[in-house]
């Protein structure tokens, strides 16, 4: 009786609930296909989705040998990745779950982003040394929003099986993706789902109930993160030590109800997804659920690849411009480039490999295969409009490039990259070189001239060979700014009018050479 009972319990707490979910089904691959087609495609052996991911250096590990077998047919596998709002963008850590869900994709299964609504307000403790932040529940909502549109508009993105390289190669597409071309197979669909949307109806004591008598308090402790924790100084809270509960369970919620099979994840999110598998083993009493993890996103010397001085690479152009994110791209050492361009883009290894052997031949013009891996991120990442704003602005702002700047270029540039304010009368027929070092672009006026001997000051990406150069009325573009670079890297962006003091505040009595020295000629010109 007490079983009898204890399943209907379970089958309660089982419940469909109301998800919200954002279902974006791809366009359809064209099944038009000439016989000839039709007949070698039944030559063509498919290859699973994990031996794709494995080849390209996208698998840590699996949790059962099955799942190579299971992935090898279409629609058989419906897999999943979680991002927890902690900040209203994902970063460049996150990606390589994004690029991952995308190859399910292409090889025909379905995939899920779970937007943590409900975990992210606990804070995952993997991979970290202290306690996250509390996050208040409006900051949660709003940053749950950002994401699944982010994550929504990067999605939709995944070149489908039939596009070839952007490169405008006619290049043949790699075996697994030709069977799924002449089997006229379509891509998968993703969904965007909340896991608030079934914990908001949990109590506590629900979950302690028909969740936490199948966690053995032993295995928890046994898991990595949390062993890394409670050796540390400030040791783990409960509510982190119950994390991987909660993550589990979000795994046995969608296993149950809508069919998810798959959890994926990076390398340090090992012991929440097994917490995952274990659950639904010993409370649903069934095989089939599987879970992979793929490479923490580093750099040859072992550090996290995505960190700078200034902070992460954030997806979101609204907290990182496309230009910026291209450049990071494009300053990739030659040492990492091409693993990159194996996890990060949908580029087929034998143009990869191509690629590769180009750089060790002579005329070699260096950052090639960088420009190709930015490109190509960057069109995912941001779509055509950005990548084309990025090209666009890395061209402009090059030193010596032919292009004309216009204010609205670098001004878009201005928080990417040094820049300050300085008043329109302090820069006009100013001495470049004491411009030069007020701005601090560079320390001393020796070292400006130095430079200019050298041919490596610019303004507005003209060379400067004189020390006497004077800033002219002409310098400052639309009578709003000016771009100094010391070099291909160092910039500064001047702001040179005076924004605060608007001309309709200036008494009659000053005369127009005072204005224009004040505000300078446009506000000048537009009093008068």
């Amino acid at each position: 009786m007490a079983s009898i009972a204890m399943a209907a319990s379970l089958r309660t707490f089982l419940r469909p609930h109301r998800c919200r979910l954002l279902l974006r089904q791809s366009r359809s691959l064209s099944a038009s296909a000439a016989p000839a087609g039709a007949a070698a495609a039944s030559t063509v052996i498919r290859r699973s989705v994990v031996e794709v991911l494995r080849e390209r250096g996208l698998v840590e590990a699996t949790t059962s040998e099955s799942l190579g077998s299971a992935s090898a047919s279409p629609r058989e596998l419906k897999a999943y990745c979680g991002f927890d709002p902690t900040a209203e963008s994902l970063h460049l850590g996150n990606l390589l779950g994004l690029v991952v869900l995308s190859w399910f994709r292409r090889c025909g299964h379905n995939a899920v982003a779970l937007v943590g609504g409900a975990t992210g307000r606990v804070g995952d403790p993997s991979g970290k040394s202290a306690e996250r932040p509390e996050l208040d529940l409006a900051a949660v909502e709003t940053n749950s929003n950002a994401i699944k549109s982010l994550i929504g508009q990067i999605l939709d993105r995944a070149p489908e099986p039939s596009q070839h390289s952007q490169s405008g190669k006619n290049l043949n597409l790699e075996q697994n993706e030709q069977a799924l071309v002449n089997s006229g197979e379509k891509m998968g669909s993703f969904q965007i789902l909340d896991n608030y949307d079934w914990w908001k109806d949990i109590s506590l004591l629900d979950f302690l109930k028909e969740v936490g008598r199948f966690a053995r308090v032993g295995t928890m402790i046994a898991k990595e993160s949390v062993k890394k924790r409670l050796m540390s100084e400030d040791g783990m809270s409960y509510t982190e030590f119950t994390y991987q509960l909660l993550q589990g369970y979000d795994f046995l919620y969608m296993f149950r109800n809508m069919g998810v099979n798959v959890q994926i994840g990076g390398s340090d999110q090992w012991g929440n997804i097994t917490a995952g598998t274990e659950l639904i083993r010993k409370i649903l009493q069934v095989e089939g659920a599987h879970g992979l993890t793929f490479p923490l996103l580093l750099k040859s010397d072992g550090t996290k690849f995505g960190k700078t001085e200034d902070g992460a690479i954030w997806l979101s152009p609204k907290m990182l411009s496309p230009y910026k994110f291209y450049q990071y791209f494009f300053s990739v050492p030659d040492i990492d480039v091409i693993r990159f361009m194996k996890i990060l883009t949908f580029m087929s290894l034998d143009e990869i490999q191509e690629l590769e052997e180009s750089m060790k031949k002579p005329g070699y013009v260096p950052n090639t295969i960088q420009r190709r891996l930015a490109e190509e991120v960057t069109r995912f990442v941001h779509g055509e409009e950005g990548l084309e704003e990025a090209l666009k602005a890395t061209e402009a702002l090059r030193p010596g490039a032919q292009t004309q700047l216009d204010s609205q270029t670098i001004e878009g540039i201005a928080d990417d990259v040094p820049s300050c304010f300085l008043p329109y009368g302090q820069v006009l027929k100013s001495p470049l070189v004491d411009l030069a070092v007020s701005t601090g672009l560079l320390a001393s006026k020796s070292a400006v001239r130095r430079l200019i001997k050298q041919g490596g000051l610019y303004l507005n990406n003209i060379r400067i060979d004189s020390e006497d150069k004077l800033v002219e009325e002409g310098d400052v573009v639309d009578g709003k700014v000016l771009l100094l670079s010391a070099g291909k890297k160092n910039k500064m962006v001047v702001t040179s009018r005076f924004i605060s003091l608007k001309a309709s505040h200036v008494p009659a009595s000053v005369d127009r050479a005072q204005m224009t020295t004040l505000v300078g000629p446009e506000i000048s010109a537009r009093k008068r």
